[in-house]
C-alpha cells in the first residue's frame, strides 16, 4: 500500500543514488579513538613505592611498612570543597525528616537502615550516603549537621559489623567512603571529641573492610567505586601513602576493565556512564584539597568519558532513555560537563558504546545499533536493540518509555520488568516476545548475539531538485532468529534538513526454520509528552503538532496506524501519561516488509 501520492517508499529512495546522490563513507568526529594499553597503566613509581604497594596488597598494614615511625593518630588530613552540588529539594526533605527520591517520600524514622528490604534506588541512595550532597545544598551548615550526625548514627547503630546485606555491598560503601570524606564536616561538628572520634572509627574501619573486599564487587562499576574510595581514604586519612598506591593502580586497571575502546561503559547505561565521571569528579576534588595531581591516565579517562554520554543528548540538552535511565535534565548534564573540565563533541558513530547520532539542523536522532550489555554487566539491562528516539528543537517527538532505573519511587517496582521490554521502546517486536530475554534484578538472557551496522551520508548533487541529502543507518540483529528463523533489519534515512525521516523495517528469513504459518508483528513510536496527535481519514496517517507550533505527519506504508496509550519517565523519575503509534500486522513466518514515513509539515 503506497504512503502517499508522491511518496516513493526507503528503497526506492536509495536505488536511485547514481542520478541524483552517491553514498559516502562519514566523516567520524574523533577517529582512531583505540586505546594503547599505557592509558590503563598504573602511574610510574619508585622502586621503593612498588615494594610499598606489593606489601600493602599483600596485607601488610601501613604501620608495618614503616616500623620506625610513630603511628599518626586517626585523623583527616585535608577538607574537600564538594564539586557536585545536590538538591536542594531533597535536602529540605531530610531536614523535615523525610527521604526523597524519585519524587517519592520516605521517613527517616521509618527507615531499615539493615536488611535487603529496600529497592535498589533507595539502598543506592541510603547506604553509599548519596542524600550528604542534599543536605549540604538546602541550608548554612550549622543548620545541617544534626540532621546528618542523627542519621550517620542510626546506620551506624543498624550496621555494627559487615553482613551480607547491601549495606556492604563494595559499590555502596564504595560510595559511603567518598561521600564521609568529601562532606566530613557535616558530620563532625559535633563538639563531643568521643563523636568524632567514633565517625573517624567508622572511616577507618569502611576502609580497612575496602582494602580486603574490593575484589568481590558485584559488577565493574561496582568495583570502580570501592576502588575510588581506597583512593580517597589513602588521600584523606592519616598514614595512607600505601593506600594511595594500592587504591591508584587498581582504580586504574578496573577502569580499563569498564570502559570500553570508544570510552563508553560497557553496561551500555548512560547512568553508568554519569556514575563513573561522578566517581572521578569527587575523586579528583579529593587530590585537590591535599594539593596532589591525580595519576595522568584518570584524566585519559575522564577525556574518554564524556564524548560517549553527549551523544546520548537531545536537542533540549536532557538525557535519552537508553538502558532503564529516565531523561535527566538539562541541567544535570550541564552541571557534571562543567565539572569534568573536559570540552570535546559527541561522538557520532560508537559501535562499541553501540550507538548512533545524526543531528540534522534542529532534528536530533538516536539509534540503539549494537547487542545489549552482557549479563555481568548490565544492572537494568533492556531489550531495545535496534530503536530510535527522534527530537525536533526542545521537544521530543519519538521517545522510549524509560525509567527501569528509577522503579521503587513513583515507577513502581512490578512495573520494571515490562519498562525494559522491547515493547517499551520504539521499534518492531515479534508476538509480543523481546528480542532479547529480560530477567528478574535487572539482568539479561539470551537473544540479539550479532548486530551489524552500515552507515553512509548520502550527498545531493543538486542536479535533480529532489530531497536533500542525508544520512542513512542500515543495521540488522539476530535476536528472533533462534525462535522464528527471522533477522530483524531496519533502514532509518534521515534528510540533512531534519524535515524527513523515511524508514523500512524488514523480517528477512535465515536458515530453514520459520517457512510455515502466521506471526503477530507490531512496530511501536512512543511519543513524547507534548505531542498532540489527530488522526488521518484514511487510518494510515496521523498528524503530530509540537507546542513550538510545528507540525509533523506520520505515514504508515500498509497497515492502519493505531493510537495507543503509553507512559514516559521525565528527569525526576516520575511516570508521565503519553500515547504511542502501533503499526501491526499477521505476516507469514517466510517474512515481510513494512515502510514508514515520519515527515516535517510545517
Amino acid at each position: 500500500m503506497p504512503l502517499g501520492p508522491g511518496e516513493e517508499t526507503l528503497l526506492d529512495a536509495t536505488a536511485a543514488q547514481p542520478h541524483d546522490a552517491e553514498l559516502v563513507e562519514p566523516e567520524l568526529i574523533e577517529p582512531g579513538r583505540a586505546l594503547a594499553l599505557a592509558d590503563f597503566s598504573p602511574p610510574a613509581l619508585s622502586a621503593g613505592e612498588r615494594l610499598i604497594r606489593f606489601a600493602y596488597a599483600a596485607g601488610l598494614p601501613a604501620s608495618a611498612l614503616r616500623p620506625f615511625r610513630k603511628s599518626a593518630k586517626p585523623r583527616l588530613t585535608a577538607t574537600v570543597t564538594n564539586p557536585l552540588r545536590g538538591n536542594p529539594a531533597a535536602g529540605t526533605a531530610l531536614r523535615a525528616g523525610h527521604f526523597l527520591l524519585h519524587g517519592v517520600k520516605t521517613a527517616i524514622a521509618d527507615t531499615e537502615f539493615t536488611g535487603p528490604r529496600l529497592s535498589p534506588p533507595f539502598e543506592r541512595l541510603v547506604h553509599g550516603f548519596g542524600w550528604l550532597p542534599d543536605l549540604e545544598a538546602c541550608a548554612p551548615r550549622v543548620q545541617c549537621t544534626a540532621v546528618a550526625e542523627r542519621v550517620l548514627s542510626a546506620w551506624l547503630a543498624a550496621n555494627p559489623k559487615p553482613n551480607a546485606s547491601p549495606a556492604w555491598d563494595v559499590g555502596n560503601t564504595g560510595h559511603r567512603m567518598l561521600a564521609w570524606l568529601i562532606h566530613a564536616p557535616l558530620l563532625m561538628s559535633n563538639p563531643d571529641k568521643h563523636a568524632r572520634a567514633r565517625v573517624l572509627a567508622a572511616m577507618a574501619f569502611n576502609a580497612r573492610w575496602l582494602d580486603r573486599h574490593v575484589g568481590k564487587a558485584a559488577d565493574r562499576l561496582g568495583e570502580v567505586a570501592g576502588w575510588c574510595g581506597i583512593t580517597a581514604a589513602g588521600l584523606l586519612l592519616a598514614d595512607g601513602h600505601a593506600r594511595r598506591l594500592y587504591g591508584e593502580a587498581g582504580l586504574i586497571r578496573a577502569l580499563g576493565e569498564l570502559v570500553g575502546d570508544d570510552g563508553g561503559v560497557l553496561s551500555r547505561s548512560p547512568l553508568g556512564q554519569i556514575e563513573a565521571i561522578e566517581l572521578l569528579v569527587r575523586l579528583r576534588a579529593c587530590y585537590a584539597a591535599v594539593r596532589s595531581e591525580p595519576p595522568a591516565a584518570l584524566d585519559t579517562i575522564m577525556a574518554l568519558l564524556v564524548p560517549p554520554l553527549l551523544a546520548l543528548l537531545h536537542g533540549d540538552g536532557g538525557l535519552g532513555s537508553w538502558q532503564g535511565a529516565a531523561a535527566l535534565s538539562a541541567e544535570r548534564i550541564e552541571t557534571l560537563v562543567a565539572a569534568t573540565g573536559v570540552r570535546t563533541r559527541p561522538l557520532r558513530d560508537a559501535r562499541q558504546w553501540g550507538y548512533q547520532r545524526v543531528t540534522a539542523q534542529r532534528t536530533v536522532m538516536l539509534v540503539d545499533a549494537a547487542p545489549p550489555p552482557l549479563a555481568r554487566h548490565a544492572r537494568d539491562g533492556c531489550a531495545s536493540t535496534l530503536a530510535f528516539e527522534l527530537s525536533h528543537g526542545k521537544h521530543r517527538l519519538v521517545v522510549n518509555c524509560g525509567g527501569a532505573a528509577f522503579a521503587g519511587g513513583q515507577i513502581p517496582l512490578r512495573l520494571a520488568q515490562g519498562l525494559r521490554a522491547t515493547a517499551a521502546h520504539s521499534t518492531l517486536a515479534i508476538d509480543d516476545f523481546n528480542s532479547t530475554a529480560v530477567l528478574i534484578n535487572g539482568k539479561l538472557g539470551s537473544g540479539v548475539s550479532e548486530v551489524e551496522v552500515d552507515r553512509r551520508t548520502i550527498a545531493n548533487d543538486g542536479s535533480t531538485g529532489k530531497a536533500a541529502g542525508g544520512t542513512r543507518i542500515e543495521s540488522s540483529h539476530n535476536g528472533y532468529v533462534s525462535r522464528y528463523g527471522l533477522v530483524h533489519r531496519r533502514i532509518l534515512l534521515l534528510r540533512d534538513d531534519g524535515s524527513e525521516l523515511r524508514g523500512e523495517d524488514l523480517l528477512v528469513p535465515q536458515g530453514k526454520r520459520g517457512k510455515r504459518g502466521t506471526i503477530a508483528v507490531a512496530l511501536r513510536f512512543h511519543l513524547g509528552p507534548d505531542v498532540e496527535l489527530a488522526e488521518g481519514e484514511d487510518g494510515q496517517g496521523v498528524s503530530l503538532s509540537l507546542p513550538d507550533g510545528s507540525l509533523w505527519q506520520f505515514r504508515s506504508g500498509r497497515e492502519p496506524v493505531r493510537i495507543e496509550d503509553s507512559l514516559w519517565a521525565d528527569a525526576q523519575g516520575r511516570p508521565v501519561g503519553t500515547r504511542q503509534l502501533v503499526v501491526q500486522a499477521k505476516i507469514p513466518r517466510s517474512g515481510e516488509t513494512f515502510s514508514w514515513l515520519l515527515k516535517k509539515m510545517r
